[in-house]
């Protein structure tokens, strides 16, 4: 019999703290998140009134999360970035005095501080840098005459096009790996850097972005168990609330990996990061050290995070199996979701939101591969 508990037991008798910790906004949020498979994370439905004060403008897409996500500090590229993703807050209105606005932004920015934005670039790679911004100028060019010209479709795509570049321009800044991981995780695959892999289910194919700058432990957890095929012709596990999907229970009684090398249970710790902290915060949720509403390098803020599940009373007994969160905006709004700081993020969906919304428990993982980044995976060294 698996394990099951309720991991909103401990957070619903700590209510009385957030409700002291806040100031305004009184918000009724209905929550209901079961990440069990078969029986981890069983998450009842609770309808819970809680004080807050929620944050605004969160950002809700993977891609421009991951950008942000980078460990680089060029303050010009981050504002012609934020001046063509705030395109789509006006897009849908079609406001185009703004969208015009952000675009000269955007242009000023490139051409005042373009010397500064090569500057952030190790000397090696500053060439190719110079290349994708002078692409970048040009799509600057042709995306203002498409919303002069007031079309729609031709500044969505040309939009998402500067974007792509701009995200290559911040990988290009990053300079080795940002933090040190505990020694005491040694024993354990440490991804230094990013990977994507590719996930067919027997509904379609799932791409995701593992980030490993962030949570190098948990991610190099998933891209190890990918590698070896460990996910291959696993089942997914719905839940009742439809919140979340989760797959990695493999066969049998185990509740995950068994690494062969030792014959135990591989436990991965919780590992999350907070903006501004120099490393992850590891073994301990942020509720338990006091830290709310957190603004994390990577939220539970997209549709498709991925994360580590675990036993709900243990935040360090995760191993292989993993959840899609289905963010849901009127009941786990971003910038005010519980799931942030107890629960390892690594990953984003960046392909396959379709796929992902016709998921059920009566599917499984074909295969999953890795398709890029496998070289940035340590593997532990063996004593």
């Amino acid at each position: 019999m698996k394990l099951k508990q309720s991991f909103w037991t401990n957070v619903l008798t700590r209510i009385g703290d957030w409700w002291k910790k806040s100031m305004v906004a009184m918000i009724v949020v209905t929550l209901s998140i079961s990440l069990c498979g078969a029986t981890w994370n069983q998450i009842s439905t609770e309808s819970v009134l809680i004080s807050v004060l929620a944050q605004g403008n969160a950002i809700t897409d993977p891609d421009s999360i991951l950008r942000y996500a980078l460990p680089i500090d060029n303050e010009p590229i981050r504002k012609v970035q934020g001046a063509i993703e705030d395109i789509s807050n006006h897009l849908r209105g079609k406001r185009w005095p703004p969208i015009v606005k952000d675009i000269r932004d955007a242009s000023f920015v490139l051409t005042l501080r373009r010397e500064q934005i090569i500057e952030g670039v190790p000397g090696d790679r500053q060439p190719q840098a110079e290349i994708i911004l002078d692409n970048i100028k040009t799509g600057i060019t042709e995306l203002q005459e498409a919303a002069e010209n007031k079309d729609k479709e031709e500044v969505t795509l040309k939009r998402q096009a500067i974007l792509d570049e701009i995200g290559e321009v911040e990988a290009l800044m990053v300079k080795g790996f940002p933090f040190e991981v505990p020694d005491e995780y040694a024993n354990l695959p440490q991804l230094k850097g990013r990977a994507t892999v590719a996930i067919e289910t027997t509904k379609g194919n799932l791409t995701v972005v593992v980030d490993g700058y962030n949570a190098p432990v948990n991610a190099g957890n998933f891209v190890d168990l990918v590698q070896r095929g460990f996910y291959d012709g696993l089942p997914f596990m719905d839940s009742e609330g439809s919140f979340a999907i989760q797959t990695g229970d493999p066969p049998g009684e185990e509740e995950g990996f068994i690494d062969p090398e030792t014959g135990e249970y591989r436990a991965i710790p919780i590992e999350v990061l907070v903006k501004g902290d120099s490393e992850p915060i590891y073994e301990f949720t942020l509720e338990d050290v006091g830290i709310y509403l957190p603004d994390l390098a990577l939220p539970f803020n997209a549709y498709g995070t991925v994360a580590l599940a675990r036993p709900s009373l243990d935040p360090n007994g995760g191993s292989s199996q993993f959840f899609f969160f289905k963010f849901d905006s009127e009941l786990t709004p971003p910038g005010f979701n519980l799931m942030d700081g107890r629960y390892s993020v690594f990953g984003y969906l960046v392909e396959g939101k379709d796929v992902l919304e016709v998921l059920t428990d009566k599917d499984k993982i074909i295969s999953a591969q890795v398709i890029d980044g496998l070289d940035n995976l340590i593997e532990p060294q063996q004593s």
